[in-house]
Order: C-alpha cells, then structure tokens, then sequence
C-alpha cells in the first residue's frame, strides 16, 4: 500500500485533474497620472509601495488609457471592447444601456471557473452587481463607495467659481485617522481579508481605489510631508503652449477650472492636495501588497495595477482630464506574476523589468485569459502582451488608441511619437522622444508630412456611433416648489429633458437674469420637452390654463432631466 502512495505521488499532476489555475488581483487607481517614483512625473511625489511592486515585476513606461474619462475606459477595460467598437465614448452614457450583454472580467471568469469578488470603484459609479459572487460594500446597493468622511463644510478650500464647476473639485487636510477616513482604508482592509484565507476556487480579486480621484481630502499626515513653500509647478506646464495648437486643441485646452484655480491662489495647494492623496492611495496599496505577501496566497497570484486615465494639472492650460495629451493617455501599468504560476507564462516575470512600447490598457483582458489558460474572448480588441512579459524589448507593431468623447477624435501613441486627430479633421504631431511634455505641435511642418501621412494611415477606419443615453440614465435636477430666482447662465449649453408627469399641460418658462419669465412653450401631460440650457439656469413650471406657478428648477453642469411630479 506504501509503495503504490509513494508511485501516484510521482506521477504528473495532470493524471489528477488539471492544475490549479492562478488568483489575479486586479488593481485600480483613480485618475492617477505618471506622478509616481518610477515613472519620474514628480520629484515630489512618496509612493514607496508603488515602487516595490514596479520593482518585482514589469512597468510599463508607455501605456495608455483607451478613454480619456472614467467611463468610456473603464467599461472598455472590463469587457474588452474599445470605444471606436461599443460606441460609448462619455461618462454621461450607461454601461449597460450601450452593451446590455457584454460579460465583463469577473464575469468571463466565472464562467470559467473563478470566484470574483471585489471591493470599490471599478465601473463608473455603479457596480454590476450580476457580474461578481461578492461585493464590498453589498452588491445589490449597487454603489461602489463605502463610508468616506468628508468636510462638514464645504468647499474647504477653493470657492465655486460658478454653477459650471464640479462641486468635487476641492481639497484639504483632514483630522482624521485612516480608520476614521473610511473610504480606500475599508476597501484595503477588505481585499487583505480575502487575501489572508488560502481559496477553494481559483479567484478573481478587484480592488478599487479612489484616490487620487477628487475631492482630495485625505487626513493630514499625508499632507504633512508636502509644505506649502516647498511645493514645485509641475514639470509640463508652459505659459505659451496653446499658441501652436489648432481650434479644436485650443478649444480642449484652456479651461475655466485652471483659470479659476490660478485666480483664487490655489494652484499650489491643488498640487499639494493632489500629492497627498496619491500618498494615501499608495499607503492603502502597501496594505494589500502586505496582506499577499505575508498570506497563502503570495506564490499563486497574479497582481495587476493600472489607473483609468491620467491627469492636467495646469499643462496645456488645463486641469482635469478629457483630453488627448500624455498628461491624460499615459497611465501607470504594472504586472507581476511569481514563477509557476500562470499556466500561459509558467517562468514568471523578470523583476525589475521595464517595458516602453505603446500598449493599451484594452489589453488586459486577453493578457489575463491567456495567462490563466482559459478560452479568448472572441470580441476583444485588445492585444496579448506575454511576449512582452517574456521579453520588455520583444517586437512589437502596434500603436496605442484614447478616444474622446467624439467619435472620430483620439490620440494615438507609439513608441516615439504621438498623433491627435479630432472629429473635424484637425491634427496634431509630437515626437514625443524629443519633445515629452508635447510642446511643440510638428502638424503643420513639411519636413513632417510622411510622419503624419504614416500614422494617420494606422487609425480606425470605422468609428461607432455615439449612443445616446436614454432618459432614465440621465441625472435628475432637483424640483423645487414655487417660483425660481433669476437665472445666473454660466457656461456651455447642453439639453435638459423636462417630463410632465401631470395629469395636465403646463407651461416652460426660463427666469432671464433679469428675473422676467419668458416662454418656451408648453408640455401636455405624459410628454416631454428637450430644451438647451446651460448651468446656473432657472426654468419655471406653471399651469398653462391658469398661469399658476407650480415650481422650478436650477440647472447644474451637466445634461440632466427634470420630473414635473404629479
């Protein structure tokens, strides 16, 4: 009885049934740019943990976001399907209203024999709960964000410059312990729960970080090793920059927030607000990288870490993302793998390992069912990057795509260069080996012309269509009783959708900002009305047979609808 133990010990595992495939922690960061330690964005910056896992695994210098807003990359991460393929190009459209049946990573591995489960923000502001055996916060709430403390009062720090403004848009210390912060602490403590029990099943983990997402308010002792006075402007801004850019470039360029920023003298407390919070996330991130490499599951996991896009903060004159430039494409992308493993790279990868081809955040997905040794996702649009895990100089042919909101507009990146083409047919060019920070647009150069011609070859020939959000995706202005102030319009105009819920026909009326009303017709009962608008508006509501006034409405910064109640 020995003898035949000790001869089955010796045969292959597959005589047993197939080898146990490997977990996958999958990371993400929010709205995290090239400000980390390895990738020299700032000299500034403490991101220790960030480091170490560069460090033990491959960094890739050259990758890039397949959107340039949470949304559209975001969704084309999960399912694997670019924005030129889906058609969702902006945060204001629904994931599941444009792809009703796509299956996303937690579920593709499900159905191959995976636990997922996952804590935090991975999709935009909603969680998918049919996609994932388990949630942090309960999956059935469908929101991603456990409690966070915030300011009792608020802005904190910089004044709303107008109703155009993103109320987020704010920062400061708080006297708060991480535990008392909540937010990415309880999400940290969460996944390094999950990962301190050795699984049955193979597991798929996601871990949502929101910093450094706004409003950056994180507590104090990450603000502490940022003083005021030693705060440096950051390494891509440049007074002039714009003067060489087409309409369309100028037009995304200059924003009301850089501008509001500079004039309220905050634009160094931004930047420092913005380094404390990066300090946070990667603090949170130490915890879960200690949890794996002091739990059972240290020798069989594969970790992953990316950010949906990057981030302006003053460069091109901008602030924010939705834009084409490095400072939003250029994220940080990080893989490990321990040796034996991964069944579709068995020898690991190299520590230390840097790669600078131009990949694309759409290539995680077949990069990880590959890895796993599970079947392809036939729909996916992006590529296998095993041969550069194998080797971080393999060849490698192709460019990296990030679309705008527009079909038709995107910035492609290679290895040295970079090309911007927007909907209307304007162009940009930058060698990027030369020129990083993208400051001297080569478009309009002769000497350039088969550059241009090259790359602009390599595009997409087809670009989905816009789908439009329906009427129940989008957000919902508040109805207030009685008649509205004057309206105060500040900004650009988008539609507002009015329904009239009433049994009878009423009346629009927008507030001019002389107080006046002024008509823009009526609405029967069950009906609705598009009209344009733009933020600080108001828009009153009367009965049309009696004139009544029955409320109003005050338009934010953004597409929105209004229920006229019953």
């Amino acid at each position: 009885m020995r003898l035949l133990l000790a001869l089955l010990l010796l045969l292959p595992s597959s005589v047993f049934g197939e080898k146990q495939k490997p977990n996958i922690l999958f990371i993400a960061m929010d709205d995290l740019n090239d400000w980390i330690g390895c990738m020299g964005g700032n000299s500034q910056t403490i991101t220790p943990n960030l480091d170490r896992l560069a460090k033990s695994g491959v960094l890739f210098t050259n990758a890039h976001c397949p959107g340039a807003a949470c949304n559209p990359s975001r969704t084309a991460i999960m399912t694997g399907l670019s924005p030129h393929t889906s058609g969702l190009y902006e945060n204001g459209q629904n994931m599941r209203e444009t792809l009703p049946d796509a299956k996303i990573l937690p579920q593709y591995f499900r159905d191959h024999g995976y636990r997922s489960i996952g804590s935090g923000k991975m999709l935009h502001y909603f969680i998918d709960a049919r996609s994932w055996d388990e949630y942090f916060p309960e999956k059935e709430k469908e929101n991603p964000f456990p409690f966070t403390l915030y300011p009792k009062t608020r802005p904190l720090s910089l004044p709303r410059g107008g109703p155009w403004q993103y109320v987020e848009t704010d920062w400061g210390p708080l006297d708060a312990t991480d535990e008392e912060f909540g937010g990415d602490f309880s999400v940290a403590k969460w996944i390094s729960k999950q990962l301190s029990v050795k699984q049955a099943k193979p597991l798929f983990l996601a871990c949502g970080f929101y910093r450094p997402h706004e409003p950056w308010f994180v507590p104090k002792k990450y603000f502490e090793p940022f003083p005021l006075k030693d705060i440096k402007l950051p390494l891509g801004y440049k007074e002039n920059d714009l003067d060489d850019l087409p309409p369309s470039g100028k037009r995304i360029g200059s924003n009301r927030y850089f501008a509001h920023i500079q004039n309220e003298g905050q634009w160094k407390k931004g930047i420092q607000g913005y380094l404390a919070s990066i300090h946070f996330a990667d603090a949170m991130l130490g915890k879960v990288l200690d949890a794996l490499e002091k739990g059972p599951n240290a020798d069989n996991t594969i970790v992953v870490l990316w950010s949906d896009h990057g981030w302006h903060l003053g460069s091109k004159q901008h602030w924010q993302k939705f834009t084409a430039w490095r400072a939003v494409t250029r994220v940080p992308l990080m893989v490990r793998l321990p040796k034996n493993c991964a069944p579709g790279l068995p020898e690991g990868t190299a520590a230390g390992s840097v790669c600078n081809r131009p990949v694309n955040l759409l290539d995680l997905f077949p990069t990880l069912t590959k890895l796993a040794g599970i079947p392809h996702k036939k729909d996916n649009d992006g590529r296998n990057l095993i041969p550069l895990l194998k080797n971080s100089a393999a060849p490698w042919p192709h460019t990296s795509l990030t679309h705008l909101n527009k079909p038709g507009s995107y910035g492609m990146s290679t290895k040295d260069w970079r090309y911007l083409h927007y909907s209307d047919g304007d162009e940009e060019l930058y060698n990027i080996k030369s020129d990083p920070f993208e400051w001297t647009n080569l478009a309009t150069s002769q000497k350039h012309a088969k550059k241009l011609a090259e790359l602009r070859a390599l595009a997409p020939k087809k670009f989905a269509p816009f789908k439009e959000p329906s009427l129940k995706a989008l957000p919902s202005l508040k109805w207030r009783r009685g008649s509205g102030p004057a309206s105060k319009p500040d900004g650009g105009s988008f539609p507002v959708i009015f329904v009239n819920r009433r049994k009878r026909t009423v009346e629009l009326f927008w507030k001019t900002p002389k107080g006046d009303r002024q008509s823009y017709g009526i609405i029967k009962p069950g009906k609705t009305k598009s009209q344009q608008s733009r933020p600080g508006a108001a828009w009153e509501i009367a009965e049309a047979e009696s004139g009544k006034t029955l409320g109003h409405c005050i338009v934010g910064d953004r597409k929105a609808k209004l229920i006229i109640p019953r």
